[in-house]
């Protein structure tokens, strides 16, 4: 059987689930395993879910260190994110159904003294297309029923938001944060803030922790190789 036991940061391309690239690496390994004559049950998850319009760092963790997913999943993170004004979504991203809420133009300085009450511990409503469960059954699941699903405000912290960026109706800023923060909430509220609505255009996770993008490899260049060369062990 595969020895193979560490972490492995990925570059998740925008389209991609981040099943989609745990189920990539993990059918490699087995196909290894099975060429060499030693198959059997290789434990490939990830320690943090993107969405399929988002880019960024994954880090998955294979073989033993799977039993380090709850843990690796509660470091805190940071994405560049990207918010349009001026319309709402029912996803609250750009993969949801767009609708023109107002074309007023907020200043600078409204956008940042906005931005600014976001940081610190707040409560946070999760998106209504969210993985999150009520009543034992999943909020996205829900929604796609054209149904609404009341979820209750979750304590979340957002330790910075910091090189903002505004050109009417795009908006871009940084945004370090904790665990299960999500960066579409913020985009929703700022937007209902200002009274413009607005949503998430797009994201890219750069650091999970002290995982850096830089360090990741790209989906597309994935093979056993890279693989071996690239898993790492914590200390």
């Amino acid at each position: 059987m595969i020895k193979m036991d560490g972490l492995l940061l990925v570059d998740k391309p925008k389209g991609w689930t981040s099943f989609d690239v745990v189920a990539k690496v993990r059918g490699i390994l087995r196909a290894d395993a099975r060429a060499k004559g030693t198959p059997g049950k290789i434990k490939v998850g990830h320690t943090g879910t993107l969405d399929p319009m988002a880019t960024g760092l994954l880090v998955l963790a294979i073989g033993k260190y799977t039993k380090k997913v709850p843990e690796l999943t509660k470091k805190d993170k940071i994405y560049e994110c990207f918010v349009t004004l001026g319309a709402t979504s029912t996803t609250d991203d750009a993969e949801g159904t767009l609708q023109t809420f107002s074309t007023s133009k907020p200043s600078l300085g409204q956008l940042k003294s906005e931005l600014a009450g976001f940081v610190g511990e707040i409560q946070q409503v999760p998106p209504q297309f969210s993985a999150i469960k009520v009543g034992g059954v999943r909020s996205y699941a829900v929604a796609r029923r054209g149904d609404i699903v009341k979820l209750e405000p979750r304590t979340v912290t957002i330790y910075s938001i910091s090189d903002i960026k505004y050109d009417y109706p795009k908006v871009s800023f940084v945004a370090h944060v904790g665990s299960g923060t999500y960066i579409r909430s913020i985009a929703r509220d700022v937007g209902q803030k200002l009274v413009v609505g607005a949503y998430l255009s797009d994201l890219r996770r750069i650091k999970v922790g002290d995982f850096l993008i830089s360090d990741a490899v790209d989906v597309s260049d994935i093979n056993y190789e890279l693989i071996a060369k690239n898993t790492i062990a914590l200390k």
